[in-house]
């Protein structure tokens, strides 16, 4: 160990340490962990030599001094407590990780322009350097000039055309889930949606009624839920009223869950008397009686997909092209089989 380290005891050495050992500036060293300017091949070896000498580790912090940035990514958020936006943040804060960045939430309270633009304001005097926008309602898609200067993008919105989105094909989820239902004999599918205001829901019942239309079957009025299990269960109440229901395709896999609690309520069975299909694949999902059909999202490829666009756009000054959608899974389980009558 070098007399420099040594003389540290217990604290870390930093660039001023490294900086005395090699013999040369601190933005020097900054300039060689950053790779951000040409410094001359035995400059760059005096100085590495010194950082394994040292046992320095460069932290995102020093980095963020060295770039000018914060290393910091600032995400708007709805509600953490539902599965999509909890999971898509779980994603985003494992591809920061990866990529040395820090992340900072603002939950939006009240949904609406002004709530945006509060938690945008927020975030820049977090000293965020981008912004990624997970605001899946489609009332609040007017707000789309609140960042500034800062680069977004945006997650599973219906904002188009100002921002790279990165989203999973919702139509094409619904699709599949209304197409496996009709494949396996159903005449028609019901749909217990979601709210009228969330981009997930309408697209999802876009994709529900076009896959109906062309196959030539009954487009059933739809009944909407608010994603939770009690909405589930009340919206299935109402669709069970009608005569010769045999099949039922949920938005969400909480709301499917409330069904499968109506169901079981009135005495009938499923997939025996009414098949099941759900959305997003939750944990819970595979452990219901029965195991839920479901479309799987993979939550952790959209955080991934956003971090990367963001940080291009931090780094590089590029405005991102907008990725392709992802395609969600058909996740095959025990609760949709066969009308049995």
């Amino acid at each position: 160990m070098s007399d420099v380290a040594a003389g540290l005891g217990v604290r870390p050495p930093t660039v001023a340490d490294v900086a005395r050992l090699a013999g040369v500036s601190a933005m020097t060293v900054s300039r060689v962990i950053n790779g951000q300017a040409k410094v001359a091949a035995a400059t760059k070896e005096r100085v590495l030599g010194a950082m394994r000498s040292l046992d320095y580790r460069p932290n995102s912090m020093a980095r963020g001094l060295a770039s000018g940035r914060s290393r910091s990514i600032g995400v708007l958020t709805v509600d953490p407590l539902l599965w999509g936006p909890s999971a898509a943040l779980h994603g985003i804060e494992l591809a920061a990780r990866d990529r040395g960045y820090t992340v900072t939430i603002s939950h939006l309270g009240e949904p609406g322009q002004d709530a945006i633009a509060h938690g945008a304001a927020l975030l820049r005097s977090r000293s965020s350097d981008g912004i990624i926008l997970l605001q899946p309602r489609s009332d609040e898609a007017a707000a789309t000039d609140l960042n500034g200067s800062l680069p977004m993008v945006a997650i599973h919105s219906s904002v188009h055309g100002r921002y790279p989105l990165v989203s999973v094909d919702q139509r094409l989820g619904a699709r599949m889930g209304t197409e496996y239902l009709l494949s396996l004999g159903h005449r028609t599918v019901w749909h217990l949606s979601g709210p009228d205001v969330w981009f997930e829901s309408l697209e999802r019942i876009d994709g529900w009624r076009d896959t109906l239309s062309e196959a030539g079957a009954e487009v059933p009025p739809f009944v909407r839920g608010d994603w939770s299990a009690r909405s589930g269960y009340l919206a299935a109440q109402e669709i069970l009223n009608n005569p010769g229901v045999t099949a039922i395709f949920a938005a969400n896999d909480t709301m499917a869950l409330g069904a499968l609690h109506a169901l079981h309520e009135r005495g009938l069975s499923c997939p025996g008397d009414v098949s099941l299909v759900g959305f997003d694949d939750i944990p819970e999902a595979e452990f219901f009686s029965p195991g839920l059909t479901t479309l799987r999202q993979d939550f952790d490829e959209v955080g991934r997909r956003s971090v990367e666009l963001l940080i291009d756009m931090i780094e590089n000054d590029v405005v991102a092209a907008e990725p392709p959608l992802l395609e969600p899974t058909l996740i095959v389980r025990g609760s949709a089989a066969p009308p049995s009558h």
